[in-house]
């Protein structure tokens, strides 16, 4: 008899939680701009100071930064339209399709031209 409470108070305690609205949409603007300032960080770099291998280092942490926060970003907005997409698929195959389409379509909007 315990037991089955014990479980069942686990299952509760553990059931997915969707975040507010408010804070992915906070979470998805402060990811936008920070892949923007470090997008805009390697634009402003010319290849002639790149001679120097002490040069290296700001493009280097910019480019990380712009894939870090870019893939955050194309996570969290791939993930925010997970119930359309699952409506929309009739297995779970098309769903896969769905889901991989839509994070090629995500990504080329927030990674750079490049």
């Amino acid at each position: 008899m315990m037991a089955g409470n014990v479980e069942a108070l686990l299952r509760e305690a553990l059931a997915p939680v969707d975040p507010p609205v408010r804070l992915t949409e906070q979470l998805e603007s402060t990811l936008s701009v920070i892949a923007e300032a470090a997008q805009e960080e390697l634009e402003g770099w010319e290849l002639a100071a790149m001679r120097d291998p002490r040069n290296w280092v700001r493009p280097l942490v910019a480019a990380g930064i712009t894939v870090t926060a870019g893939s955050a970003l194309v996570a969290l907005r791939v993930r925010g339209r997970r119930p359309l997409r699952r409506k929309q698929s009739a297995s779970l195959i098309e769903y896969a399709e769905r889901t991989l389409q839509d994070i090629a379509e995500e990504a080329r909007r927030v990674l750079p031209d490049r």
